[in-house]
């Protein structure tokens, strides 16, 4: 008979690295919160870039789940008071069953819902690996190969398990995607604070923020107070049978798909079934559109729907919408309270752009927050920062713009159309690619010149100087792309005359960023006085 095997309560399978001194640790789950609270933990070694924030999410929801049954108001202590205070979650099963990796089929295993029949028997067995259970939906392998991970240890799986019962997509018939993202094709997005220093760190914050605001979540989005179903893979699932949030604690954790950790030759694999329907009624997916109250996702103030990624990601654009503007609800975990650091804050966005049965790239972006900037999303004044972020989208499209009308100059040969015709495709399409540099580094450095020109004592000097920088480097670009230009002596000199004329003409005739053309005039005045 399967006995309980790789149980997270008593065994020490969650590698980490510690912040001091950089040593390799394992812990159990309960021994793991001991050490986020008293943020020892660097990092997880066997933790994918993706996977970070549904393990995050996962820690926090149990975390939070474990502390409202247990009626605690702070972070238990020990790990023998984790380890109660978790099995308070899974009464039926006080042997720890609920939280091991591998247990007979009829019983509950972490995140792996007991299976009706009794046995596994016909399920698919093509998982020999964690990176095959948990892969970013692609059309060919490439970038991130398949399979690769033959001797995996049980973090491995766990990682791979978490990520794809509480974050998979829909891929096709089946295989039934999450309710916390709108639509199968979307996805799970995490956008929140981080305090300085390591993961422990923000696993309080988020703890704390989860306690603070669950009754207005359970208000809003109408789940159980107290009571409800928190762990859904303790119920047996045919595949059919379905729950409504009604039913549900808020910080419910979720299973997408049927899966079924086993041993072969002391080694785990994963078992699958296809399922009739999803794990929360198809109904309820199709209502909320996203917005279940999670705490790392915002939502359209406009259509209700929650976020979806695009393969631009978290551009420049799309994260001052949803730092400072108005077309976002901001999640709980994103919104910055009086008790947050001073200094050190940074937001962090992270989220897999969804696709037709496929993904466009694993996004992630990191924005310091300067002390101006956390006073002003403390209390919520986000006028000027909108106001500012939306000039220097604005002025960074112009810059744009311009460069790429004076690259399709080049292309061109300096030929002028005086005004008939239309700059051919093949001629725009070149342009936009050379000019595509300039953007990408314009968006990099973004969020550090903003919070320079919010700090700043004389705003309109440093805007200035950023302007005249940026049509510096916009110019190195044009300048560097000559030489993909024409080659013969005519066409070369004519294609870069009209390009560079083009391109200063425009910038120093003030119908784009006039602060910047009036510099340039007081520069050539000065200039002037000065010739002998």
């Amino acid at each position: 008979m399967m006995t309980l095997r790789y149980s997270l309560l008593d065994e020490p399978l969650i590698r980490a690295r510690l912040i001091k001194g950089g040593r390799h640790v394992s812990y159990t789950l309960p021994a793991l919160f001991v050490a986020l609270a008293d943020d020892a933990v660097r990092d997880f070694p066997a933790l994918c870039a993706h996977q970070r924030h549904p393990w995050h999410a996962f820690l926090v929801q149990l975390a939070a789940m474990a502390l409202n049954q247990a009626g605690a108001s702070a972070s238990l202590a020990t790990e023998a008071e984790w380890k109660d205070a978790l099995l308070t979650l899974t009464p039926d099963h006080p042997d720890g069953a609920a939280w091991c990796l591998i247990t007979p089929p009829d019983r509950p295993a972490l995140l792996q819902s007991p299976v009706p029949e009794g046995a596994i028997t016909g399920w698919e067995d093509d998982t020999p690996t964690p990176d095959r259970l948990d892969v970013l939906v692609t059309s060919k392998n490439h970038e991130l190969k398949q399979q690769r991970m033959r001797v995996a240890c049980p973090d491995d799986w766990l990682f791979a398990l978490v990520s794809l019962q509480t974050a998979g997509p829909y891929p096709g018939r089946g295989n039934f995607g999450v309710i916390r993202m709108n639509g199968g094709s979307s996805s799970r997005p995490g956008l929140g604070i981080a305090p300085p220093g390591g993961p422990g760190k923000r696993w309080v914050r988020d703890v704390e923020i989860a306690t603070r605001e669950r009754a207005s979540i359970v208000e809003r989005g109408g789940y159980r107070s107290n009571g409800g179903i928190g762990l859904l893979w303790l119920q047996p699932w045919d595949g059919k049978a379905a729950y409504l949030l009604s039913a549900l604690d808020p910080f419910f954790i979720e299973i997408c798909r049927r899966i079924r950790f086993v041993e072969h030759d002391g080694r785990i694999r994963a078992r699958r079934k296809a399922s009739a329907g999803p794990r929360i009624a198809k109904d309820e997916a199709k209502n909320r559109k996203g917005n279940t109250g999670d705490l790392w996702t915002p939502v359209s103030a406009a259509e209700g729907k929650s976020l979806g990624v695009s393969e631009h990601g978290f551009d420049y654009r799309r994260t001052s919408e949803l730092l400072f503007g108005k077309t976002w609800r901001k999640p709980p975990a994103q919104v910055a309270v009086a008790a947050d650091d001073q200094e050190g804050l940074t937001v962090i966005a992270r989220a897999i752009a969804g696709g037709q049965s496929t993904t466009d790239g694993y996004h992630e972006r990191r924005v310091p927050v300067s002390r101006t900037v956390r006073r002003m999303l403390v209390r919520q004044d986000t006028g000027l920062l909108e106001r500012v972020a939306g000039e220097r989208v604005d002025a960074i499209g112009q810059i744009h713009s311009l460069l790429r009308h004076a690259l399709e100059a080049l292309f061109e040969n300096g030929n002028e159309r005086n005004g008939q015709g239309e700059v051919a495709d093949s001629i725009k399409k070149k342009a936009a690619r050379f000019a595509k540099p300039f953007e990408q580094a314009e968006d990099l450095r973004f969020f550090d010149e903003l919070n320079k020109e919010i700090e700043a004592g004389d705003r309109e000097e440093i805007r200035l100087g950023w302007y005249v920088s940026m049509a510096a480097r916009a110019r190195e670009i044009l300048r560097s792309t000559f030489d993909a230009g024409p080659r013969s002596g005519e066409r070369r000199y004519r294609a870069r005359v009209a390009a560079l004329g083009r391109f200063e003409g425009r910038l120093r005739s003030g119908k784009i960023l006039p602060t910047l053309a009036e510099h340039y005039r007081k520069q050539n005045n000065n200039a002037m006085e000065t010739t002998p």
